[in-house]
């Protein structure tokens, strides 16, 4: 299934304002390994998100209101240091959050939100702060994510940097392409290529 293209995004952005952001504090359903352990039962997945009687939980970070309508998650300084990345990544992409910002980022997590539209950028610690100082002064502040570029800027100071990104992937992102989308657009252009000039 293709995802929709990622080029530029400019919006308000929202902060995990934690130095070091477990992921498992955002997926919205826990695998439990161990079913057999006293006590799980047959609780196979646990909802994060919500009450039993259907209401959002007030503990839990994503349903809390200044999360509503952004696009843009400034994470703590080593987000996804949890055993859950995967589940995580997809609880971003659930929200509606489209970036992830962060000055460090376990692999697992980057190559989930890569395969599911949703872009991690890995900024510098000091540009992090940066962008956290800007957010807590001012909570309608807007980040712009250039994906052709690779630059994040803060526009209401211009200050800017550079982010980088496999060259796959950002091909796969700009084309609106998942993996298997992106490999069969590829097979057919070489098929067509060499209709067209049959070595």
């Amino acid at each position: 299934m293709a995802y929709d293209k990622f080029v530029t995004l400019t919006s308000t952005a929202v902060p995990l304002p934690t130095e070091n952001v477990d992921t498992d504090q955002i997926i919205p359903a826990r695998f439990l390994k161990a079913t057999e352990r006293e006590g799980f039962g047959d609780n196979f997945f646990r909802d994060w998100r919500y009450n039993a009687d259907g209401t959002p939980k007030a503990d839990f970070p994503l349903n809390k209101e200044i999360y509503a309508g952004s696009k843009i998650l400034v994470g703590g300084r080593n987000f996804g240091s949890g055993s859950s990345r995967e589940h995580a990544a997809w609880a971003v992409y659930d929200y509606g959050l489209r970036c992830v910002i962060s000055s460090a980022f376990a692999d697992i997590f980057k190559n989930n939100c890569l395969n599911i539209g949703v872009l991690p950028v890995q900024v510098s610690a000091s540009f992090a702060d940066l962008l956290f100082d800007a957010i807590f002064a001012d909570s309608k502040t807007l980040i712009k994510v250039d994906l052709p570029s690779q630059t994040v800027t803060l526009l209401s100071t211009r200050a800017s940097e550079k982010f980088h990104i496999n060259p796959y992937k950002k091909d796969n992102m700009l084309n609106g392409f998942d993996d298997i989308d992106y490999l069969k657009n590829i097979e057919d252009e070489i098929t067509a290529f060499s209709t067209a000039r049959p070595f």
